[in-house]
């Protein structure tokens, strides 16, 4: 088995994680207050404006004449203001921490670029051991929950032709091909360790009205405290959030 990708630091220093999570959120959501980004991390507003201030001097963040805080000239070259990502983001929040409140475990959204993922939206568990809050981060899309899901929405010729001419990135086809092969049959992925070590993720794909797979819905938890009899009910209530928020994704804009 391949060792997992990712690996938390030994010595994580909080304030730098919380000022990347400040641009991260900035970037793909839009403007957002001090008040806002305190609630978001946990912290206290004297925190929060600490940290967005440090991010203005470095030109991450600027603060406009209404108190809120927006991507700087740093990031503001890749904010899209009303991207299909970002409409995603907005619509999966709601249903994101309903995801939390029912089963108390962390909740994220991830889209493929390519051969890659990454985590659009993401809200963290209220317990003290947690896996954290992954917004923005990527992964290789064969090594994540969202990732098979939305790799085995791809016609043959297209899985192909991603990895081809990427010999170091290209992950063993057969056995990709395989996995896939399981994920179309049950519906879901189960992800045990593959990505971090010491994290089970339990995904099941969003689709759009055409039936194409847009993102990734997953759940994400201390392997020590993964059960595999808690598998069919995890499976339906991420069902249940996904049918929602396709119906969501459906629905026509309120004007």
């Amino acid at each position: 088995m391949d060792k997992p990708l990712k690996v938390p630091p030994p010595y994580a220093i909080a304030s730098v994680d919380n000022a990347l999570r400040i641009a991260t959120m900035l970037q793909l959501e839009g403007p957002l207050t001090v008040t806002e980004v305190a609630h978001r991390l946990g912290v206290a507003a004297s925190t929060a404006h600490r940290l967005l201030a440090m991010l203005v001097y470095r030109d991450f963040a600027v603060r406009d004449a209404d108190r809120t805080y927006r991507v700087g000239p740093v990031l503001e070259l890749a904010a899209h203001s009303q991207s299909t990502a970002a409409r995603l983001r907005a619509a999966a929040l709601p249903h994101l921490h309903r995801l939390v409140d029912l089963l108390d475990e962390s909740a994220n959204l991830t889209v493929r670029t390519g051969a890659t993922v990454r985590f659009i939206a993401g809200v963290e568990s209220r317990q003290t051991l947690r896996v954290g809050s992954r917004e923005g981060m990527v992964f290789p899309a064969h090594r994540t929950t969202a990732g098979l899901l939305l790799l085995a929405d791809l016609p043959p010729d297209e899985l192909q032709a991603l990895y081809a001419g990427k010999e170091d990135q290209r992950p063993d086809m057969d056995a990709l091909q395989a996995d896939l092969a399981r994920v179309r049959r049950n519906g879901f992925d189960l992800n045990e360790g593959r990505s971090e070590r010491g994290v089970v993720a339990v995904g099941v794909p969003v689709r759009a009205p055409d039936g194409s797979v847009l993102a990734g819905l997953s759940v994400s938890m201390p392997g020590a405290r993964y059960e595999k009899e808690r598998l069919p009910a995890l499976v339906g209530t991420l069902r249940k959030a996904a049918d929602a928020l396709e119906r969501d994704l459906d629905a026509p804009p309120h004007e």
